[in-house]
């Protein structure tokens, strides 16, 4: 009887954080997913940019009320059960950094590069992406959906005010891009810049943070407005008064995807985990 108790108590413990971190993970938008055909073909799409099996990734749906929970306040749309389309696939088992796909001929405005901005100021720099849609989008509420894949992946949530301050880069990004009439990739780059620069100067004020956003427009050869300039400054300092958020689950997502220890694999570090809980439990119930 003890010795099945033991089993029992080391098999949930070990069995739940297992279960909660899948590594692989896709997530449908719950339009897509209530037409067969548009799931099909979604599901086609990132089985021809994977070599994984996509059937065995964990799956989530993604509803309209997920999606405006976190963009209803910065986009200012409210989107309707019939309106949530876009699709996302997150693979961890990638470790050359982030890489991202975009479906290109149904995503037209947010690039490869506009989600990894929006990706490393939710503190995830690791993993491969690929974003499609049914139908044509402009990209900015898919970041629901990666983000969502991302916490099913790394079985860890993502703090709200991390999830919002990224989509108020993103989106403002795509403001930019359709204000200025600039290159989708050339306006990342310069919120790629500034946010370096902000970071290196570890910078929170906007006003601040501002200046640099015109120098370096300037030297980008980029015109902007004194609005847009402070667009851009307010986004970015809301991604900086987060970061301190996002290290227990940055932490989280380095613990599956960083390198195994010379001296001792990932089965190994497993298999000494559940002896330690056994010993300890078994030393409980012995009385030693």
């Amino acid at each position: 009887m003890k010795k099945l108790l033991i089993g029992i108590i080391i098999l949930l413990m070990a069995v739940s954080p297992i279960y909660g971190a899948s590594g692989f993970a896709i997530t449908i938008g719950e339009t897509t997913n209530d037409n067969q055909q548009w799931k099909n073909s979604v599901m086609n799409y990132f089985q021809s940019h994977s070599d994984r099996n996509a059937s065995e990734a964990t799956k989530k749906l993604i509803t309209a009320t997920e999606v405006n929970q976190v963009s209803k306040d910065i986009t200012g749309r409210v989107y309707s059960s019939n309106q949530i389309y876009s699709c996302a696939m997150v693979d961890l088992s990638y470790n050359k950094g982030i890489k991202v796909v975009v479906d290109k001929s149904k995503v037209k405005i947010v690039t490869p590069k506009m989600y990894s901005n929006a990706l490393k100021s939710s503190g995830i720099d690791k993993g491969y992406v690929v974003v499609t849609s049914p139908v044509q989008s402009s990209g900015e509420a898919a970041l629901t959906g990666v983000l969502k894949s991302y916490e099913i992946a790394v079985g860890a949530d993502i703090p709200q005010n991390v999830k919002k301050a990224a989509t108020d880069e993103l989106y403002t990004e795509t403001q930019i891009v359709n204000q200025t009439g600039q290159n989708p990739d050339k306006i990342a780059d310069l919120f790629e810049k500034v946010k370096n620069e902000t970071q290196k100067q570890n910078l929170q004020d906007p006003a601040k943070i501002k200046v640099i956003v015109i120098n370096i427009a300037n030297n980008m050869n980029i015109n902007l407005t004194n609005a847009q300039a402070q667009q851009i400054a307010n986004a970015i300092a809301n991604s900086q008064k987060v970061q301190g958020d996002v290290a227990g689950f940055k932490q989280q997502l380095n613990s599956l995807t960083g390198p195994v220890t010379q001296n001792q694999g990932i089965l190994d570090q497993i298999m000494s985990y559940l002896q330690s809980i056994y010993n300890y439990i078994k030393d409980l119930i012995t009385g030693q």
